[in-house]
């Protein structure tokens, strides 16, 4: 049997297999140059696998190319889904579609009267300066007005006009939209307007109609309306890959990450918890790791080929309910992670003045110079002629064919041009390495100020914290990470390059819960608060119930406070004495913020519950060491690399050369079949029995 875990990056699609199959080992030990195995137990192996997300002359899908190469199948062969257990897969189709407004055609029907709320937003000044303000796209094509209304209390102020509503629905039917998003005023709390409306909807034809007290059931019409219209907007694009993947593997039990860290069964997948699925496996995979290493305090970092992922994690995941994600506001509970446009792929301009990385990338197609595509230099490239990625640890996939190896020859000469190019427009002399060494510092000066606006900027002392550092270009830069923030300790799994995949395997089944409150917190309060988590309790359960998962076996509740008056919430843990909640809100809130205001009330503005289902997660073998302690590993070569300003002589070790108490100082180059670690001078890394690699500062 074969369990698949896979994330579908922008560049590169990773996959991680645990199979019991002697066959597929036997058959896979002979392409080692691309297959990683890692044998688990004597009857059980992790095949571990990398192939570009986008090759539309070889493949139509990655994730089903990758389970159909590991299986040895050819591309009209069917797959036999006796031989899958389970797919877990994240994947990055609705952030596609959103970041390149690729979604279905929507229309937006709002009360009468706030035709424009939706644009309106919350006239929000990014850029307080900016003389010429500009507007965010919508993602709605047509808006109809309800006539209706419901007031705060509840009472029918007007009733739906059916007559007319239906009248606008059909001319909106007939120019081929199909995907409708219902926001009414107040259907937060009284949805009954809703329910008629999405009736009249579904009777006419419309295949996607998103409602928003069922999307998110919370006050604020325009952040609730924005992510109903997302999840009209994302989730049918969304329904068409998961149908097609599904189509491939009958009868496969099928799993997609959600934005909150949490799986769900492929048909309850929604566009709205779609935007972060595949960076919240890697949240996963890097939390779940660190814990099994012994790091509690943990700082994510997930550098990729396109962007790069950060997120905090001190005892327990972060979520956010109010985010913006390319440029659309939404109000859904989904994992805390920052992200910026810089990854290996990230495109180098030398603008006639300046340095600049990104945030444009070269994607997988053509992809960075190297890649034998004719594309433009990048992040990637700027190491490789650093001497920090070589092309003979790498495999050869790439070309046109996909077959060769990574091209050093066209990024020295490419960086030569690029040094000239310098020199004539400033008059300063630089070498090409020198040139590519400044495009470096400036993409990690861009990733060290992304940590720090989840760390030190929120009042956490990020030096006490692990850097658990991964994604395929990760450890080409942890050191310097590091050492731009004074963190001391390094934390790379062995699966680091394929952490986001591996994620999707150590990740539980999740069904969260939501409901405005917007009441004093008080004693009196609390029998209410318990009733409401009581049936949202039960309806995360009954979601559950149909995932083939057993009993539920952990309950969360908290809390989203805030001062009366303001906006800003904190998530505290529930419990029935308000004065323990109170206790812990004043303490988060004074770390935070740096202050409190004990003479304001506490609002509770909404409530969360989310049920948590474990499931079976790969085991992580225990090494021993069968070298002698005196005998340090062996070096496979002596490479130069340029790092602090000079060239350094620099062994390479094959990371599966290294056995438990090595020690080895820097500068090194650590190979791995899937990416490569440079260990910078003043760092030692060592191996624990987990396999699991240490880097520490030397001082």
């Amino acid at each position: 049997m074969l369990k698949v875990f896979a994330d579908r990056g922008g560049t590169f699609t990773d996959i991680i297999a645990v199979t019991n199959s002697q066959a597929i080992i036997d058959r896979l030990s002979g392409h080692t140059e691309r297959f990683l195995i890692v044998p688990l137990t004597p009857q059980q192996w992790v095949i571990v696998y990398k192939l570009l997300s986008e090759n539309p002359r070889q493949y139509q899908d990655a994730v089903i190319q990758g389970i159909r190469d590991i299986m040895g199948l050819s591309t009209h062969e069917p797959i036999p889904h006796t031989a899958i257990e389970v797919v877990k897969m994240g994947t990055t189709v609705a952030t596609n579609a959103l970041l390149e407004r690729q979604g279905d055609r929507v229309v937006l029907l709002i009360t009468k009267g706030f035709k424009d709320a939706l644009r309106i937003g919350y006239q929000n000044r990014p850029d307080i300066f900016a003389r010429h303000i500009i507007l965010p796209t919508m993602l709605y094509e047509q808006v109809i007005e309800v006539e209706e209304r419901y007031d705060a209390h509840g009472n029918e102020l007007t009733p739906v006009n059916i007559t007319q509503l239906q009248q606008d629905l059909q001319a909106v039917y007939h120019i081929g939209i199909r995907s409708c998003a219902i926001v009414l005023m107040h259907s937060d709390r009284y949805p009954q307007h809703e329910q008629q409306v999405a009736a009249i909807a579904e009777e006419i034809g419309f295949t996607q109609i998103s409602v928003s007290h069922q999307v998110s059931p919370l006050m604020k019409l325009v952040s609730r309306g924005d992510t109903t219209v997302v999840d009209a907007y994302l989730t049918p694009i969304l329904r068409r890959y998961v149908n097609q993947v599904a189509s491939q593997l009958p009868n496969v039990r099928l799993m997609f990450m959600k934005s909150d860290g949490g799986l769900v069964a492929a048909a309850q997948f929604q566009g709205k918890d779609s935007i972060l699925s595949g960076p919240a496996g890697g949240i996963v995979g890097a939390v779940q790791t660190s814990k099994r290493a012994g790091f509690n305090l943990v700082i994510t970092f997930d550098m990729g080929g396109t962007s790069t992922d950060v997120a905090h994690f001190k005892g327990e995941y972060e979520r956010q309910l109010d985010s913006e994600i390319a440029g659309v506001r939404m109000r859904v509970p989904v994992l805390s992670i920052h992200t910026i446009a810089a990854g290996g792929g990230s495109i180098l301009i030398f603008d006639g003045s300046s340095y600049r990385v990104g945030p444009k990338s070269a994607g997988s197609n053509p992809g960075p110079a190297c890649y034998r595509q004719g594309g433009p230099l990048t992040v990637t490239d700027a190491n490789v002629m650093l001497g920090k990625i070589h092309p003979q640890y790498f495999p050869s996939v790439f070309g046109t064919d996909g077959n060769l190896p990574l091209d050093k020859d066209i990024v020295i000469h490419k960086f030569q041009q690029l040094a000239q190019e310098i020199t004539t427009a400033t008059g300063n002399y630089r070498t090409p390495e020198q040139v590519a060494a400044g495009f470096i510092a400036i993409a990690v000066e861009n990733m060290a100020n992304a940590i720090k606006k989840i760390s030190l900027q929120r009042g956490y002392d990020v030096t006490q914290y692990v850097l658990c550092c991964f994604g395929g270009a990760g450890g080409q830069v942890a050191c310097l990470i590091a050492d731009t923030l004074g963190m001391k300790q390094i934390f790379l799994h062995p699966y680091a390059g394929v952490l986001s995949a591996y994620g999707m395997g150590l990740a539980d089944v999740r069904a969260t819960r939501v409901q405005g409150v917007e009441q004093p917190l008080n004693q009196d309060l609390i029998p209410q608060l318990i009733q409401l988590m009581e049936s949202l309790a039960t309806q995360a359960k009954s979601e559950l119930s149909q995932n083939q998962s057993s009993v539920a076996s952990e309950v969360i509740q908290k809390l989203d406070l805030k001062y009366e008056g303001t906006n800003s919430t904190l998530s505290i843990d529930f419990d029935s004495d308000v004065m323990v909640m109170h206790t812990a809100f004043i303490h988060e809130h004074k770390s935070r913020y740096g202050f409190i205001q004990p003479d304001k009330p506490l609002i509770v503005e909404s409530i969360f519950v989310e049920v948590i289902q474990k499931m079976d997660t790969p085991e992580e073998p225990v090494i021993t060491r069968t070298r002698p302690l005196e005998s340090p590993p062996d070096p496979v070569e002596i490479v130069k690399i340029f790092t602090a300003e000079k060239w350094h002589d620099t062994p390479v070790y094959r990371r599966e050369d290294l056995q438990l108490g090595d020690l080895i100082n820097g500068a090194a180059i650590i190979t791995e079949k899937i990416s490569t670690i440079v260990v910078e001078p003043k760092w030692q890394a060592r191996l624990n029995e987990r396999n699991h690699l240490i880097l520490q500062r030397i001082y």
